[in-house]
């Protein structure tokens, strides 16, 4: 109908087939690009960022080693993904509980971000754990400017300090209490631009996102991190603030093995993140009872051998941006660090982010 139409005004049908098919190809090259064009705020230890709930001292450390292997997608049940200083926590829960009761709009701004009633608030942070990262993460963080909620993607530096939910995933950045979400859409972490300080070593491919411990395997019991020097693993259950720490124990595999440097990371590659499962809510009762048996909790990146299965998860009531934990790994004791470990630190917030495009 439509061509007999154009025919009988007298107007070619091949231009207007052109025309169409030129559409098509701009639209499909404008949402393939979507991500390109995204910007990505860099937050160094010590520094509150943007639109901070609160601030808070001595959260962060300088001197964490780093994960050998960073960039791409892991579980939030990785053995040695985190880190920590064993019987010793940077994050004080109970002083973010007590602001956010005392700040009642930033309260139910916060709750929102976590899919909680503000009412729940002290339970929720109750059951987060904290831990130091020890890759540069990605993550949407959450803040909160003139009485209203403000969002947006950022890279945190290895060194920090965070409260994990029982996924494994970042949820609160402990030096300014915001609360932190997986990223909310594709943003791929090679093709962006990225605004504030840069930090030495910083690369766009070694930034790592975490994923959800799989929802089928439950809620994380014990977390199997790694001491700031890298010279030691132990294990920190779930919900505690050190005083529950295990002895030191060798340190998971992934810190021997040889990272695949020449393979670049799913973001690079444009690669969605996979899609989230919806794991039942978690409450009291129905958690496992015993330490779970990690698995590696790596995704391989192209090209390079696969250490283990991975299992995708996702937000239940009150944990939206869920991640989870791996039980023990280590198969012996190794002696402390000599000497005491360096102090952490707190920097003062740079004065506006240096617009810095990489």
């Amino acid at each position: 109908m439509i061509h007999s139409l154009i025919a009988r005004r007298g107007v070619s049908a091949a231009p207007v087939a052109g025309a169409a098919a030129a559409l098509v190809l701009a639209a499909g090259t404008l949402s393939g690009c979507g991500d390109a064009g995204s910007t990505i705020t860099r937050l160094t230890v010590g520094t509150p960022g943007p639109d901070p709930y609160t601030q808070v001292a001595a959260t962060d450390r300088t001197d964490v080693k780093e994960r050998p292997r960073a960039g791409g997608t892991k579980d939030g049940d990785s053995p040695g993904l985190y880190g920590g200083t064993r019987q010793a926590s940077t994050c004080d829960q109970r002083k973010l509980v007590a602001f956010l009761q005392a700040n009642p709009g930033k309260a139910r701004a916060w709750a929102d971000v976590q899919g909680i009633p503000a009412a729940d608030i002290p339970r929720y942070v109750s059951r987060l754990t904290p831990v130091l990262l020890r890759t540069d993460t990605l993550v949407t963080n959450h803040g909160y400017r003139d009485g209203k909620a403000t969002s947006g993607p950022a890279v945190l530096q290895a060194g920090m300090g965070v409260l994990i939910n029982g996924y494994g995933v970042p949820a609160v950045k402990c030096n300014c209490g915001n609360p932190l979400t997986r990223p909310e859409q594709k943003v791929s972490t090679g093709k962006a631009s990225y605004t504030g300080r840069s930090w030495p070593g910083f690369e766009k491919r070694n930034v790592t996102e975490v994923r959800p411990r799989g929802s089928r395997k439950g809620t994380i019991v014990t977390f199997v991190l790694v001491d700031p020097e890298g010279t030691m693993g132990f294990q920190r259950p779930r919900a505690t603030e050190g005083e529950s720490d295990g002895p030191p124990i060798a340190l998971p595999a992934t810190e021997t093995e040889a990272p695949a440097d020449d393979s670049p990371s799913p973001s690079d590659s444009g690669l969605e993140s996979p899609g989230p499962e919806s794991p039942g809510p978690e409450s009291p009762g129905t958690e496992p009872t015993g330490t779970q048996s990690p698995g590696t909790g790596e995704t391989p990146t192209p090209g390079a051998p696969p250490d283990g299965p991975g299992d995708g998860g996702g937000p239940e009531p009150g944990d939206p941006q869920n991640g989870g934990g791996a039980g023990g790994e280590g198969t012996g004791g190794m002696a402390p660090p000599a000497g005491p470990p360096h102090g952490p630190i707190s920097l003062p917030p740079s004065r506006g982010p240096v617009p810095a495009v990489s």
